[in-house]
């Protein structure tokens, strides 16, 4: 016994000897490994400080200046930020995009939900619909398709020679103030692809045993639209919605071509970019320019909070 009793112990002690060697390894490999990891992502931290978070304190310290990009800029406080307040075309440029995103963010999903729908019934050739759906979304924002839109709606365009073969005589859509803001809206609802397929992937994941039991109940297709598909499709809709109210506040290149840059006629399609970037390379005020940027964060941030303070209230997570 007492052979054994000192077998046993030198097996501990052993054992005891080897424990610190064994934590010092796995601490060397946690260290290549982190090493490793980090030197991975060294392009996107550099990508990050310096093309993100640099020029975003830049403009934050532009804000409180006044600056012309000649001479050095000089500190002047919350000047810009008070100048706002009596600012009748920066009043003028948040009307137009509120009006905007209020119209056209509400149009683009409900088109997009409602062919969601459609598409998740089964269409024959579903793959082919739902690529030429979302080819809008790819091609809505570039130059090319606002100088198309331009012509579209231009005086000869292509809707008008539509309205005249049913005997309706058109007019200049983009260069009528009354009419101009609604082809940026039209061309935003066009845009209705990547919602939509969101959409769809969200249908995708409704058990199909809530709609057979409804339907043993009795109910009908609309009824299980709005008592099963609308409730359980809340957290989609939800991501849409604060997805495109984001995108739709920071529209630029559609009002930027189809008015020539000047956000005209009448400053009827003057989006706030629009006005921001006039402001800063149009009259090289970059202080002002600055502070109307941050402004503008301030605006999606708040538009943000209050639709995640709001979908506690109609958003459904079936847990």
């Amino acid at each position: 016994m007492s052979a054994l009793g000192e077998l046993g112990s030198l097996r501990r002690k052993k054992v005891a000897g080897q424990q610190p060697n064994r934590s010092r390894w796995t601490g060397k490999v946690k260290k290549k490994d982190n090493l490793s990891a980090y030197l991975f992502l060294t392009p996107w931290l550099l990508g990050l400080f310096l093309i993100t978070i640099g020029p975003m304190l830049a403009s934050l310290y532009l804000s409180f200046t006044d600056y012309n990009l000649i001479q050095a800029p000089k500190w002047i406080g919350l000047e810009n930020f008070t100048r706002m307040l009596s600012d009748e075309r920066l009043h003028n440029s948040l009307r137009v995009t509120f009006t905007y995103v209020f119209v056209s963010v509400p149009l683009q999903l409900a088109i997009a939900l409602l062919l969601a729908v459609v598409l998740d019934r089964g269409v024959r050739g579903m793959a082919f619909y739902r690529s030429v759906f979302y080819l809008p979304s790819l091609l809505g924002s570039s130059v090319a398709i606002a100088v198309l839109w331009r012509q579209v709606f231009g005086t000869e365009g292509l809707f008008n020679q539509l309205l005249g073969l049913v005997g309706v005589d058109g007019k200049g859509w983009i260069s009528d103030p009354s009419t101009a803001l609604g082809t940026l809206v039209v061309l935003n609802v066009w845009t209705f692809g990547s919602p939509m397929v969101i959409f769809l992937a969200g249908l995708r994941q409704i058990p199909t045993m809530y709609y057979e039991a409804a339907s043993v109940d009795g109910a009908g297709v609309l009824r299980r639209f709005f008592s099963i598909t609308l409730p359980l499709l809340t957290p989609i809709i939800f991501f849409n919605l604060v997805l495109q109210i984001i995108h739709a506040f920071q529209s630029f290149t559609q009002a930027f071509v189809v008015s020539g840059g000047s956000g005209g006629p009448s400053d009827s399609t003057m989006f706030f970019t629009l006005y921001l970037y006039d402001r800063g390379f149009g009259n090289f005020d970059m202080g002002y320019a600055s502070a109307m940027a941050w402004f503008l964060l301030v605006i999606i941030g708040v538009f943000t909070a209050a639709n995640f303070f709001a979908s506690k209230y109609w958003v459904f997570y079936d847990d």
